[in-house]
């Protein structure tokens, strides 16, 4: 449980609205008050109210320094029960602590926490209140032996149950009921289909809480059924009645109080008892006569608080209806309260009162009592999942035996007038357990308890309290030593900021050495000399200080988390991180709370677009591989689905040539190409459009490649060779065609050397034997 002291950066506290302590501890909790006789002399009275650190500073000794500050005690705090029922059932305890004290100082915050379990084997006491109008007369044939049933099941859940049991019908009067004199002693003559029934009544109460479970089926055997003449039924005039009559009907503080309300129709509303002339408010006590039935049924019209007062008797409403137009007007009336469809003859009541009933003892909801008007209160729920609930006050889902914690934070508004006792309680609903808190305000500084009146201090006609004097009337002046309507030229001097400046600024008169400051429609002016006031400052868009500063003496004094002539620029910078943390996405500059982008191309509310910068394709590379591939650096540190938000489209075929898209790629571990491009549309939207699957060529066979370079030699040394014969048998065809020309003439120069012989006409066998290999020649 601790307190907090709150100091927003401004320092209102000299303002110069404060002439006593007192005033001075109700600006903000972070002012404190110097009570030292010569402090701050020749300085205006208000100098003695500023923090608490600046008093030290200008020579305010600590211990006349009057800082009071909110505190806690716990006055009792016994430890939770683990169990409900035996010998410590009176002693239960279900929320923890029991009774705490508050001392508040207005305007500041405190906290304190509280647990809350439900205890094992707690003590149960149900009450079975019926509709017993003839609509119902199937579902009282079905509950004849509910009370058997009932008992057994419930023993599964606590080894300590009453049961008991009461009816109603509606008011006994005109226009709810029929009331001519045929009607009174049998609403049903004349009624074919069941023409016998008891008179109209509005609640009878028939069995007080027993544990003789055999005692509930005796008494609903007798009962019979009645007849009214309007749909609704006077149900809620019953449950009032059941609540508050405390005593009749047997309710144990120690227990827990279930309350079943079995009807087929709506209930009749707040006020519908006008409609038969009733105009006194119910005064919510109970009216039981000697034969237990409701004798104000027809007397008193019930207001709308009936929610009040189950919560107050802690009485739990489990509602079991015929019809489905009843749960959601009903659970939204009564805090608790739980609502069950009925079979249409009641065969499912056990299920649904066991069911339902585990429903309310499943949850947790604190309610607040007698809240002080000038007190805030808010809560913070932890739950089984341990995480902190801001404004929650309930719990859900919870198992008997949880234990579950609230955080309540308390602030004074206002200090009540002297004497006033406040106090407040924390309970949760259905629970007799509670928390009781009773507050005191540190309203009054502890140095205006030696208050001197007629003190030599003040001229001894004034009072003399926390280091000024308060004079009497007609006396002016820090120690009361002038009368109103004395001037002099000391006077006025001492009235002026500085020699040729006007008096008291001209927004104020000099009396008796010191400036009383003229009254404005636009604010307030203040200080020694007028000089200040609080409405002469910068605006923003037409806003004082912006509406994040106060404005002191001319000049804005903003609020913690404001900067700026005007206080219009924010110092918060969680506006501009982006998703992967960095600020502005690395790309530009916080000001006044919005990112300012200097990278070209980079835009966005935290710079997080820019298709045109250098590491656009590496960030979005890392969105491709987890969102596609469950791969890369985002895929186990589990952040992908919060830093990638950009729609991806997967494509068989990319398309590049999209104005605006930029094509990125890059290899992946097994060498393949992944293509995506990154483009951003009118709406502001990323889309990133990407190949299903990475492009990737198909592997070389080395046996191949081997068989290549060596055929490739080979072919390379056969063209060689070729070239080379080609070349040999050019030139060899050549000297060949040389040496058949040099021969040819050798031998023809041979022919011509050996001597023809010739006989007659004829030549020699020798002659022919030579010409036959050299037939040209003989030619010749």
């Amino acid at each position: 449980m601790i307190s907090s002291h709150p100091f927003s950066g401004l320092n209102m506290c000299m303002s110069g609205s404060a002439t006593s302590c007192e005033e001075c501890l109700l600006i903000h909790p972070s002012c404190a008050w110097c009570a030292q006789e010569e402090f701050g002399r020749g300085r205006t009275l208000t100098s003695r109210c500023d923090l608490s650190q600046n008093l030290q500073k200008r020579g305010c000794e600590a211990r006349f320094i009057e800082y009071p500050t909110s505190s806690i005690s716990v006055l009792q705090n016994m430890p939770l029960s683990s169990k409900g029922s035996g010998l410590t059932q009176y002693g239960v305890v279900q929320i923890m602590p029991q009774k705490i004290s508050l001392s508040l100082r207005p305007g500041d915050q405190t906290w304190f926490g509280l647990q809350v379990r439900q205890v094992e084997d707690y003590p149960v006491d149900l009450y079975y209140l019926m509709d017993l109008s003839l609509s119902m007369k199937d579902d009282l044939d079905t509950i004849r032996n509910l009370g058997t049933k009932l008992a057994l099941e419930m023993s599964k859940l606590t080894s300590n149950f009453r049961l008991g049991f009461g009816s109603f019908v509606d008011k006994n009067m005109s226009p709810f009921s029929y009331t001519a004199s045929k009607y009174q002693e049998n609403p049903c003559n004349g009624y074919k289909l069941f023409p016998n029934c008891v008179p109209t009544f509005g609640f009878r109460h028939i069995l007080s809480l027993t544990d003789k479970v055999d005692r509930f089926n005796e008494e609903v055997q007798k009962q019979m059924v009645s007849r009214n003449r309007d749909a609704p039924e006077g149900g809620f005039d019953a449950i009032l009645q059941a609540a508050v009559c405390k005593e009749e009907i047997g309710w144990r503080k120690e227990a827990y109080h279930l309350l079943v309300f079995a009807t087929d129709d709506v209930p009749h509303l707040a006020l519908d008892g006008r409609l038969g002339g009733l105009v006194q408010p119910h005064d919510g006590q109970c009216h039981l006569n000697d034969e237990n039935e409701y004798s104000a049924s027809e007397k008193m019209v019930r207001r709308a608080a009936l929610s009040v007062v189950l919560l107050t008797n802690r009485a739990v409403s489990l509602t079991l209806s015929l019809i489905s137009s009843l749960p959601k007007d009903f659970t939204a009336l009564i805090p608790g309260t739980t609502v069950e469809i009925l079979d249409q003859d009641s065969k499912n009541v056990i299920q649904l009162i066991i069911a339902a009933y585990n429903n309310i003892r499943s949850k947790v909801e604190l309610s607040v009592w007698d809240h002080p008007e000038d007190i805030n209160l808010s809560f913070t729920a932890t739950c089984q999942d341990g995480k902190p609930l801001p404004g929650l006050r309930k719990c859900a889902d919870l198992k008997i035996g949880d234990t579950v914690s609230f955080n309540v934070s308390v602030e004074a508004r206002s200090c009540p007038p002297r004497g006033t006792d406040q106090s407040f309680t924390i309970k949760p609903v259905g629970f007799k357990e509670r928390l009781e808190v009773s507050v005191d305000y540190q309203c009054d500084c502890g140095c205006s308890r030696t208050a001197q009146t007629n003190s030599s201090i003040c001229s001894s006609i004034g009072t003399y309290n926390c280091g000024t004097c308060h004079c009497e009337p007609g006396y002016l002046g820090a120690r009361c030593e002038c009368q109103e309507g004395e001037a002099s030229s000391m006077y006025l001097s001492a009235c002026r900021e500085a020699e040729g400046k006007q008096v008291c600024s001209g927004r104020g008169e000099c009396s008796c050495n010191q400036c009383l400051c003229y009254e404005s429609e636009f604010g307030k002016i203040y200080g020694s000399y007028c000089e200040c006031d609080d409405f002469s400052c910068a605006r923003h868009k037409g806003v004082l200080c912006s509406g994040h500063g106060e404005c002191h003496c001319g000049e804005c004094k903003c609020h913690a988390g404001y900067i700026g002539d005007n206080c219009n620029c924010s110092t918060e910078t969680s506006s501009c991180i982006a998703d992967d943390g960095q600020m502005c996405s690395g790309r530009g500059n916080c000001v006044c709370g919005r990112c300012q982008c200097t990278e070209p191309g980079a835009f966005g509310d935290t710079c997080e677009k820019c298709p045109t910068c250098p590491d656009a394709c590496g960030t979005k590379r890392e969105c491709i591989e987890c969102r596609l591939f469950n791969s890369g650096q985002l895929a186990d540190n589990q952040t992908c689905q919060r830093l990638c938000k950009d729609e991806i489209i997967t494509v068989e075929t990319l398309k590049t040539e999209e104005p605006g898209a930029v094509l990125c790629l890059y290899k992946t571990d097994n060498d393949c190409v992944m293509k995506f491009t990154y483009s951003e549309h009118a709406s502001g939207q990323s889309v990133l459009t990407a190949l299903k699957e990475p492009e990737c060529g198909g592997g070389p066979d080395a046996l191949m490649v081997l068989l290549a370079v060596v055929g490739s030699i080979l072919l390379v040394g056969v063209v060689l060779l070729a070239v080379w014969k080609l070349v040999i048998t050019i030139h060899d065809r050549r000297e060949f065609s040389r040496f058949q020309s040099a021969r040819s003439r050798a031998r023809y120069e041979m022919v011509r050397s050996i001597p023809l012989f010739v006989f007659g006409n004829k030549t020699s066998s020798f002659s022919r034997l030579f010409c036959r290999g050299t037939a040209a020649l003989c030619a010749a």
